[in-house]
């Protein structure tokens, strides 16, 4: 069996990005797309569920979980025809339940082919963001890929310069 050549092993790169509703989303999608196009790569999109508490009326956790999951499902397809366009590739579209750290962890685990995490840090007084604190301190020993942190203040002809 041959080494794969520099261009099939780019073809194998994922930047996976957490889709959530924050500002710093649109910074760091941004960054994985250019990243990607540039590099001939992919961009994954993973859309975490979390769970309802309303687990005393099990028929309206049901209906809130559907509600959730088809939102989740209406934000991905949405954000697929930016990714593809500006990255000129399909993303990978991917639909978890549960805690977003937690499911994003599992993905990573799971799929040897996500190869670099890229979130949006924020940069207000509150500090980078729960996802980002935890996964840059605590949670950072359970991590096989590296992470690229985009600022949530750059602009996006900055980001398109840098990336």
């Amino acid at each position: 069996m041959t080494e794969p050549t520099p261009a099939e092993k780019s073809r194998d790169r994922v930047f996976l990005v957490v889709v959530d509703e924050t500002q710093e989303l649109k910074v760091a999608l941004r960054y994985a797309c250019i990243r990607a196009r540039k590099t001939g790569g992919r961009v994954a999109l993973l859309a975490v569920v979390e769970p309802a508490d309303a687990q005393d009326w099990m028929g309206v956790n049901e209906l809130m979980r559907e509600e959730a999951r088809m939102a989740a499902e209406q934000a991905l397809q949405k954000l697929a025809a930016d990714v593809q366009k500006t990255s000129n590739a399909m993303p990978i579209l991917v639909i978890r339940e549960g805690n977003r750290r937690d499911e994003l962890l599992k993905l990573i685990e799971e799929e040897p082919s996500m190869s670099i995490l890229v979130l949006g840090a924020a940069t207000g007084a509150k500090g980078p963001g729960p996802l980002v604190s935890a996964l840059t301190t605590k949670f950072v020993g359970k991590l096989r890929i590296p992470i690229t942190l985009v600022p949530g203040n750059l602009s996006l002809e900055e980001i398109d310069t840098i990336a």
